[in-house]
């Protein structure tokens, strides 16, 4: 058995690198953890280099290791972890402050529903004027999926 996989590793050493590599970004993507991510680059560059340049295993395990601690250092010292600023762009309702719409019928006691961006929304009217249908309204606020809506001049 171990003759079988020395005699694998010696004829075919791209593909083992580029099937670990492969193995450690499904992981990465997997977990999402952001340190694997380093270390399935190396690997692929340790295939790449196992193809142009042969070399002995335990070199290109060298070549690895020390790609994996020089990647990892660099891309935790240039590209820190920062939370996004702003509205998450998953959240449909959310990004819809500060957008103009007009409404879909007269608000009744308030409430009613507009049309922004494609799609109807309900929404509750800030203060105690009164919107008639076709109206514009800005949202100012969004409260679960209700938008809460003020009349544009």
């Amino acid at each position: 058995m171990m003759d079988a996989l020395n005699g694998l590793w010696l004829t075919h050493p791209f593909w083992l690198w580029m099937a670990l590599a492969a193995l450690l970004l499904a992981l990465e993507i997997a977990t999402g953890s952001g340190y694997l991510l380093w270390p399935s680059g190396s690997a692929a560059v340790v295939a790449v280099l196992s193809f142009a340049l042969p070399h002995n295993a335990p070199i290109q395990w060298l070549i690895f290791a020390l790609l994996t601690v020089v990647t990892t250092l660099a891309g935790r010292r240039f590209l820190p972890r920062t939370l996004a600023s702003g509205p998450d762009i998953n959240d449909n309702a959310g990004r819809l402050v500060g957008h103009q719409g007009d409404t879909v019928a007269a608000f009744h006691r308030g409430e009613g529903r507009v049309f922004i961006d494609g799609k109807e929304w309900a929404a509750v009217l800030q203060g105690n004027s009164a919107v008639a249908a076709g109206a514009k309204v800005e949202v100012v606020a969004v409260e679960g999926s209700k938008l809460t809506v003020r009349a544009v001049a």
